[in-house]
């Protein structure tokens, strides 16, 4: 397989990390109930493309099974509490360092609830992922170019609360989606179209929960969800390949 250029992952990263500069920046300037609309707006377009996602789905016990497993799996091993901490303990020095506080507006729990939000929809997204699979792949870097765009934007207003804390979700985004791009060889022969649209469904499902979080609806566990995506490609291929042909 040719060796291809991670331009794709390059330019995805860096919106993330300007947006949320420039969010940072400009943020403390905007009216606190137009902050507030943002943040419902696009809550809402996490919900829509979630949903978007989830229809994609092939088996759905499947999904459920990896949802259900994923989460207890996260929960057991503390994976949001582990997020919490890593970014409790980075606030301080990179509010020191930038001179700024994070909104007022937001008690500490809601802060870190919006954070870890942000965190999952950046690195976790199913588009981020199959984008970093086709970079490494076939050289297309044609859906994470697409998918910059609109990050761009996430990331300005998740800053705009979030302040200067928010580029920094660029580091993990990178580093995952760099070890997919190096992978790709590996495991997209692996796949089919069955699975891909069990991987693109859970993925929906995460972002959907993501949006009732950013709402304020429900505070859905969404960081000790995310083995959920390591998990449902292989329960995919179990239920569709062993154990549908059997009950069939």
């Amino acid at each position: 397989m040719p060796a291809y250029f991670p331009s794709g992952i390059i330019i995805n990263v860096s919106a993330v990390i300007l947006g949320g500069i420039a969010g940072a920046l400009l943020g403390p300037k905007l009216p606190k109930d137009l902050r507030t609309t943002l943040n419902l707006i696009f809550g809402a377009c996490s919900m829509t493309m979630g949903i978007s996602y989830i229809v994609k789905l092939q088996t759905l016990p499947a999904l459920m099974l990896a949802i259900i497993v994923g989460t207890a799996v996260g929960h057991l091993v503390h994976l949001e509490s582990g997020i919490s901490g890593v970014a409790a303990k980075l606030q301080g020095p990179v509010s020191a360092l930038v001179r700024s506080e994070p909104s007022g507006d937001m008690s500490e729990d809601e802060w870190m609830s919006r954070y870890i939000a942000a965190v999952v929809l950046f690195c976790a997204s199913g588009t981020g992922i199959f984008g970093a699979l086709q970079s490494g792949l076939n050289g297309d870097q044609s859906i994470l170019i697409s998918k910059a765009i609109l990050d761009f934007f996430t990331a300005a207003i998740f800053a705009a609360d979030l302040g200067f804390m928010t580029p920094l979700v660029g580091i993990p985004q990178a580093v995952i989606m760099a070890v997919l791009f190096v992978l790709a060889g590996v495991i997209m022969p692996l796949t089919n179209e069955v699975m891909m649209g069990d991987f693109r469904a859970c993925g929906g499902v995460l972002m959907l929960c993501t949006g009732f979080r950013i709402c304020g609806i429900k505070c859905f566990p969404i960081a000790n969800m995310l083995p959920a995506m390591v998990l449902i490609m292989p329960f995919s291929w179990m239920f569709a390949d062993l154990i549908l042909p059997l009950i069939g």
